[in-house]
Parts: C-alpha cells; structure tokens; sequence
C-alpha cells in the first residue's frame, strides 16, 4: 500500500522538478525568492560603495588640486583597457544567461569561461598597476613618498583609491569563485528553460561589479585631468 503522505505530495506536485527545494511550491516561486533575495543584497551593497563614493567626493571637491595632482599619476590607459574588459565580460555574462535559458550546454560554459577570462584579466592588470603604486612609493603607511605639491592630500587620495579599487576586486575574486561553482552544473547540463535562475541570478551580480567600476573609473582617472 503506497503511503498517504507521499500520494498527498505527488499529488499537489505531478512534475515536480529535481532543481526545486522542498519549501518552495513551484519553481517560479523559488526563482522569485531568490531574485528578491539578491536584490536585497544588491541594495545592501549600493549603500556600502555608495557611503566610499560620498566619502570620495565631498573629500576631493574640498581638496581639489590635491586630488587632481594624485590622480594625474593613475595610468589611463590600463583604467581605459580594464574598463573595455568588464564591458566584454558583461556581454559574455549576458550571453551566458542566454544560452542557459535556451538549455545551450556548451554554450553556456564556453560564455561562463569567457566571462571567468575576462575577469582574470582585468585583476591582472589591477595588480600591475597595484604592483606600480608599491614601486613608485606611492601607498598610504610609513614609505609613502610623494613629490608633488600636496603630500597629504595625495597620500588621502591614494587611501580612498585602495579602498575603493580594493574593495571592487574583493568581489571580482569572490564573483570568479561562484563562477567556477557554476560550471559545474552547467557542464552537466542543469540548466535549461525551466530551471536557470542561479546563471540569471549571479548575472546580477556580475553586472552590479561592472556598473561600479564604471563609476570608478571616470572619478578615480579621468576627473581634472586636464
């Protein structure tokens, strides 16, 4: 005799999918809740680079010559080349959702691996330029060296700059790890129509990255340069 409890559930769930937890009803559901979920983290996070930026700005419009005197020793071209890098990786990681809805296995990897790529590469180019900045003295701390007019003020420019920049490649690193997490599945061909959300969610968050960093970059580099 079948039990009671398990004819109830296949019951209210004839198509139940492997991919949905036991306390959600419908995949929709759970697709809803973790979108919301990331959202509200997304918030969490706007208010936190949102806090560096103000910081940023009301620090560099009351010491502006100093700020722009610092900024001057960025290199614009890597900002420029990194900035050209993220926007790729934005189309590949679109690409990937895109491929994950359309249940393209390969695809879906191969636009994964190309956003990881990408993503490798401009924390490369991040640490030549952080490699650069250690070279030239130009750290906050005790062997901060500046030869310019404003010491002070370059040195508080160059805080903020690590902070920000830093942080930014913090969730570039973490945002790679959740990628190879993903390859996984994908490689086993998890993720078609029904079932995508988790490419669809970290797509939010891989394109949350890239819109910070296009903040940074015009304010960090670009901004009285001339």
């Amino acid at each position: 005799m079948p039990d009671g409890h398990a004819t109830a559930a296949a019951a209210a769930h004839p198509h139940h999918h492997p991919a949905l937890q036991h306390h959600f009803d419908t995949l929709e559901q759970q697709k809803e809740a973790s979108s919301f979920g990331m959202w509200v983290f997304l918030v969490t996070e706007i208010m936190f680079f949102g806090g560096l930026f103000c910081a940023y700005l009301i620090y560099r419009g009351m010491r502006y010559e100093g700020f722009a005197e610092a900024s001057h020793e960025l290199d614009v071209v890597l900002g420029t080349v990194n900035t050209a890098v993220l926007i790729g990786s934005s189309l590949t990681m679109a690409m990937a959702v895109w491929a994950a809805q359309t249940g393209r296995r390969k695809a879906t990897v191969g636009f994964l691996l190309a956003t990881g790529a990408l993503g490798l590469t401009f924390l490369g180019i991040k640490l030549v330029e952080y490699a650069e900045k250690f070279h030239h003295h130009h750290v906050p701390g005790e062997s901060f060296h500046w030869a310019g007019r404003f010491p002070d003020v370059a040195e508080q420019f160059y805080s903020l700059y690590f902070a920000m920049t830093g942080l930014h490649a913090i969730h570039m690193i973490l945002g790679i790890a959740v990628l190879i997490w993903l390859l996984v599945p994908a490689w086993r061909g998890r993720f078609d129509a029904a079932y995508h959300n988790p490419v669809e969610i970290f797509g939010l968050y891989w394109h949350f990255v890239d819109i910070v960093w296009i903040f940074l970059f015009p304010l960090l580099y670009l901004i009285g340069r001339h």
